[in-house]
């Protein structure tokens, strides 16, 4: 494997499957078969995933809501999906631990960062849900703040294209595909990969990414092997 931890983000969207909302259990299935690929090989494995598929407090907000409010709701909707997920994993005889940024005792362990390292080098996956525990900020800026606390080696971003384009593949059929591309690039060319405070956040801590299909059975193995799949962005 050439990497030895990674953090995996997932959108909450990614859980829907074929549905309009909600989880997919079959789909949940799916990736915890692939996630224990990597497992099996000794990769740990960390996670963000987020909530859109229950409430995005962004959209609550153009509606009106408070915006606060709004993004607490996305934070417990995390932890639900970081719940399923777990169940499912579990299901694999995976062994896991599910942290939140914000306290809910009785399901989540708080987030402690050596607590979560320990963890993972035990051999657990470790679930990172609540976000991180603050409004406006996504799971995104979540994902890239935990991996680099606890030393990832690079961020896996399992979406439903097969890496970064020119433009949105599903709208322009005249969209390229890049195999790799550097920060600046991306910035420079006005690329939607996260948003802007998590990627300045990755850039500035050289921590590379890497954009893939996860819905595409041995997508995730390949990418730890080192298999030249999605795009990857480093410095």
């Amino acid at each position: 494997m050439q990497y030895n931890r990674i953090l995996l983000k997932l959108s909450g969207e990614a859980l829907m499957g074929s549905r309009q909302y909600g989880i997919d259990p079959e789909r949940l299935q799916d990736y915890a078969k692939e996630i224990k690929q990597i497992t099996d090989e000794g990769v740990e494995v960390a996670i963000v995933i987020g909530g859109g598929n229950i409430f995005r407090g962004l959209a609550g907000a153009s509606r009106g809501m408070d915006r606060v409010q709004g993004d607490h709701m996305g934070m417990l909707a995390t932890v639900i999906n970081g719940l399923a997920l777990q169940s499912a994993l579990e299901d694999e005889g995976i062994p896991t631990r599910l942290q939140s940024a914000i306290k809910l005792n009785e399901v989540a362990e708080p987030f402690i960062r050596r607590k979560a390292i320990r963890h993972l080098e035990k051999g657990r996956v470790v679930i990172f849900g609540g976000g991180t525990g603050n409004p406006y900020f996504t799971t995104d800026s979540a994902a890239v703040l935990r991996a680099i606390e606890i030393g990832a080696d690079v961020i896996l971003k399992g979406t439903r294209v097969d890496g970064i384009y020119s433009s949105d593949p599903e709208k322009d059929s005249q969209a390229t595909k890049f195999d790799n591309i550097s920060f600046n690039d991306v910035l420079q060319k006005g690329l939607k990969v996260m948003d802007t405070t998590a990627f300045t956040l990755s850039q500035e801590n050289e921590l590379p990414i890497i954009v893939f299909d996860m819905n595409t059975r041995g997508n995730l193995y390949k990418v730890v092997s080192g298999e030249k799949i999605g795009t990857k962005v480093n410095l």
